[in-house]
């Protein structure tokens, strides 16, 4: 998948969690081919270690899990610290679970909610002075098709996914006054190992067949197209979007 290179970031400085893999590690790529400083924030940095220097400059790494909010406190200092300010936020850290209702326990709940909902709001708060300092800012929530229209079998994940999008709607409401924009970045069914590990011991083949009864454009994503939507709504050419969030799915939710 070939993209055009045209420095969108340049001076930019952006933290994005969930960095070392699948969609997180496509938005550091991509962010940081556009010119931007990258903190990549992620609880096992190990992936990044391996970042090719020869071809483009590497993020700053950092570890941190993003439920625990000292760790992300002391992340977002550090990144202040070392690139000089934050000028904008990319949650892509998430996880997921495909259990029947009955079998999910409070502890599954929990789970899901703090890494998919309350790990987000976290990061966004701790980062939101840094963010008010540099004016202008961008906040881009990853959340997913299932937030916008239900699976079965993953009511939790639904459940956080779907408040993912409504915090960004209201925190792009709070913000506006602070000129910083809020986002939700709803993808479908990705090429990730995330997603791979949800099909279990099916047949891939199959499976993505009838999975793909409920799309428009019959073909897995790739996490590079996700990247792209999240460059598009931290950079200045969606200066008047905010409080959306945008269906990367091949149309599911609609269809």
């Amino acid at each position: 998948m070939a993209v055009a290179m045209t420095n969108r970031l340049e001076g930019r400085r952006v933290l994005v969690t969930g960095a070392a893999a699948g969609i997180g590690r496509a938005i550091v790529e991509r962010f940081i081919a556009e010119g931007a400083q990258v903190a990549a924030v992620d609880r096992d940095c190990a992936p990044l270690a391996c970042w090719d220097h020869a071809s483009s400059p590497g993020p700053l790494v950092l570890q941190a899990d993003v439920t625990d909010e000292k760790a992300v406190r002391a992340a977002i200092d550090l990144t202040v610290q070392t690139i000089g300010g934050i000028d904008g936020v990319v949650n892509a850290a998430g996880i997921d679970l495909l259990r029947p209702f009955a079998d999910t326990s409070n502890e599954d709940w929990q789970r899901l909610l703090a890494v998919n909902l309350l790990g987000p709001a976290t990061v966004c708060r701790v980062a939101l002075p840094a963010l008010q300092r540099a004016g202008h800012g961008t906040i881009v929530n990853i959340s997913s098709g299932a937030g916008l229209r239900p699976l079965e079998e993953r009511t939790a994940y639904c459940a956080s996914k779907a408040g993912l999008v409504m915090f960004s709607k209201a925190l792009a409401i709070d913000l506006a006054s602070n000129e910083i924009r809020v986002n939700a970045i709803c993808p479908g069914i990705i090429d990730t190992a995330m997603f791979s590990r949800s099909l279990g011991e099916a047949d891939r083949d199959a499976e993505l067949a009838r999975i793909f009864e409920r799309f428009l454009i019959k073909r897995i994503g790739d996490p590079r197209d996700v990247a792209n939507a999240a460059l598009f709504l931290s950079c200045a050419e969606s200066s008047h979007v905010t409080g959306t969030a945008l269906a990367v799915d091949g149309g599911r939710t609609f269809h």
